[in-house]
């Protein structure tokens, strides 16, 4: 995102927030979907650990860890057409097409996570989790998205979700076909009183 277009988007919640009269603020919130708003998977990676693992090896050695992470997680999110859209402190924030790719990135990522602890001792292995939902997303350039499917898929990953899990709403899992066969099992989910029907992907950790 260049500084033009953060301004541009800045300049629009400006208006909005002084706008007086709803119609005008309808107006203006509808100029801003139009320009960034897009319907996108959105898909958020979370490292395992983070106070245990700092508290008891320093935080070089877990920042070692989130290069680490990093570094794996890229590529495979391209390959299956995903685009991450940022690293921020052990989070991974993409966006995808559509659910199946996103899930299937998951799924590759649980398998590429565990292949690489093999090779680290345990105090160096890394651990993550998945959420992933579907829905109307602000996309500000390549560098930044807001909106419910992201909201959702960061309570998913990042404080619901088990290492080694993979969340996906209901919502998102609706948008993958039968032939599929994605294997998985219902969850109800309640954050801060709001229930969130979702699905727990099944894969074989050790494939």
């Amino acid at each position: 995102m260049n500084k033009k277009q953060a301004k541009q988007f800045q300049d629009l919640l400006l208006r909005f927030s002084q706008e007086t009269s709803d119609e005008n603020r309808r107006k203006v919130e509808d100029e801003i979907w139009k320009q960034y708003g897009s319907e996108q998977v959105a898909f958020v990676l979370d490292m395992s650990g983070f106070s245990i693992l700092t508290r008891k090896y320093g935080i070089i050695h877990y920042l070692s860890m989130v290069r680490r992470m990093q570094l794996i997680a890229q590529p495979i999110i391209e390959s299956y057409d995903g685009s991450v859209v940022k690293f921020e402190a052990d989070n991974c924030f993409a966006v995808f097409p559509d659910t199946l790719p996103a899930v299937n990135a998951a799924i590759a990522l649980q398998l590429a996570f565990n292949a690489s602890n093999l090779l680290t001792s345990d105090e160096l292995d890394v651990h993550i989790s998945c959420g992933i939902d579907y829905g109307k997303i602000l996309m500000i350039g390549e560098e930044d998205f807001f909106g419910d499917a992201v909201n959702k898929a960061c309570k998913l990953g990042e404080d619901v979700a088990a290492a080694g899990e993979i969340l996906v709403t209901q919502e998102a899992m609706q948008r993958v076909p039968p032939e599929a066969d994605i294997k998985r099992r219902e969850v109800n989910i309640s954050i801060s009183g709001i229930s969130i029907p979702a699905y727990s992907v099944e894969y074989n950790p050790q494939a």
